[in-house]
């Protein structure tokens, strides 16, 4: 009778059972490897957005920032929508009674200082660069992040104060006798008057001025927002915030000297501004 011949199974097999479990347990590793080596390290094949440049204009005492007017419109400014036309919009800050008068007197000044007090926004649509719009003004332009520009346009659109619901009361008396709601709609912000120059307006703010919150205080606040190392107490006038600004403006290129200066081993000396 022939025998067939037999072949033991892998457990009757010295170490194949070892075999097999290494070989099984690595081959997801080196299917791992073989994708990472098809596809190479990981990256984000995403750009970094390109920085923003914004504006810092000095009105003497006052000073205000300059953004595109794109920033604006992403965070639904009200005047974006009432200036569409603008490229870059100025945005000051102050007190709310001494910004729109017409004549504000030493008294109204010192009251604004020394009690804190309602704010107000101040937007001016500008058609073209700010250069332009303030010549022979102090200017600063200032380079932040992409993220930074976001930020900064989201804390002005937060400056805004909006309507609340009125009591029932006023209402009721304002149907009575017929009276529009000047407050407008409900959570839609409240404007007031036309800027002070140029094509803008003013626009209620929720947060206060007094001697410590000035209008040079709220641009660093903002700026700090974005991203820079500002220290907004620091920054009580114009000439406080340009000094801190300063660090973060790239310095001018040295002119070139030219070849006669040279050759001559005359000293260079910059050419006045």
């Amino acid at each position: 009778m022939t025998r067939l011949a037999t072949t033991r199974s892998p457990a009757q097999r010295p170490g194949a059972a070892a075999w097999l479990h290494a070989a099984l347990s690595s081959a997801p590793l080196a299917a791992a490897l073989a994708i990472g080596a098809l596809h190479g390290p990981c990256r984000s094949d995403t750009p970094e957005p390109p920085a923003v440049t914004v504006y810092v204009v000095s009105h003497g005492w006052h000073s205000g920032i300059v953004v595109p007017a794109a920033l604006a419109q992403a965070h639904d400014w009200p005047a974006r929508r009432e200036f569409a036309q603008a490229q870059y919009f100025e945005v000051g800050w102050g007190d709310r009674a001494y910004y729109q008068a017409a004549d504000p007197g030493w008294w109204m000044g010192l009251r604004a200082l020394l009690w804190p007090s309602p704010g107000v926004l101040h937007v001016v649509a500008l058609p073209g660069p700010p250069q332009a719009a303030f010549p022979g003004a102090p200017l600063l332009a200032v380079r932040i992040s992409h993220q930074g520009a976001q930020r900064l346009a989201a804390s002005i659109a937060a400056s805004h104060e909006r309507a609340g619901p009125l009591p029932s009361a006023h209402t009721e008396a304002l149907q009575a006798r017929r009276l529009p709601d000047e407050r407008g709609a409900d959570g839609a912000p409240i404007a007031f008057g036309p800027a002070l120059y140029g094509q803008g307006r003013f626009y209620a703010s929720t947060e206060r001025f007094h001697l410590f919150a000035t209008c040079n205080v709220w641009v660093a606040r903002r700026l700090r927002d974005a991203g820079l190392d500002l220290h907004p107490a620091f920054a009580l006038t114009s000439g406080m915030l340009f000094a801190q600004l300063a660090r973060h403006v790239p310095a001018p290129p040295a002119p070139a000297a030219s070849a006669a200066s040279v050759a001559s081993g005359a000293p260079i000396v910059p050419a006045a501004d």
